[in-house]
């Protein structure tokens, strides 16, 4: 797996929010949810869960919009893009949209959760796979398996 080459800048599709890593991601995920299929439009979602301290709006003011207020899914407020994911009580990470980002080439999920609700085609090629969201008690172990396979 590659790191991204920081800071890395990206945008919403109308460009009025812009955003900024500077921390490279704890780890790189896709989500099967029937949610995330329904507001990504597509058959899963894509994460990257930045750091906070590396994470910043540097253009722009998103609004939180979705389901629910605590899931903390923010939007440009004029392209209505889902730009990225501040979990309420979870404030040591932003899950950034890396389609967001300038380059994708160093992309790749690490794990992918919900495959409980996946579509039968879906293939992310993610090194592990939860039928929901893994364990608390298992973040670490991936977080530390993920660094390792990123150096």
């Amino acid at each position: 797996m590659k790191q991204p080459t920081l800071p890395l800048d990206g945008a919403c599709r109308c460009g009025r929010v812009k955003i900024r890593i500077s921390a490279p991601p704890l780890l790189t995920m896709a989500c099967h949810c029937t949610g995330c299929q329904r507001m990504s439009a597509s058959a899963y979602s894509l994460s990257a869960a930045i750091p906070s301290e590396g994470f910043a709006v540097t253009a722009g003011e998103p609004v939180v919009a979705g389901a629910s207020r605590e899931a903390g899914h923010h939007f440009c407020p004029d392209c209505m893009t889902w730009m990225f994911t501040r979990p309420a009580g979870m404030d040591f990470f932003v899950n950034v949209r890396p389609t967001m980002l300038e380059d994708t080439g160093w992309f790749r999920p690490f794990i992918e959760t919900y495959t409980s609700e996946k579509l039968a085609f879906a293939a992310t090629g993610a090194v592990h796979s939860y039928e929901k969201f893994p364990p608390m008690e298992d973040y670490e172990t991936l977080v530390a398996a993920y660094a390792a396979r990123a150096a």
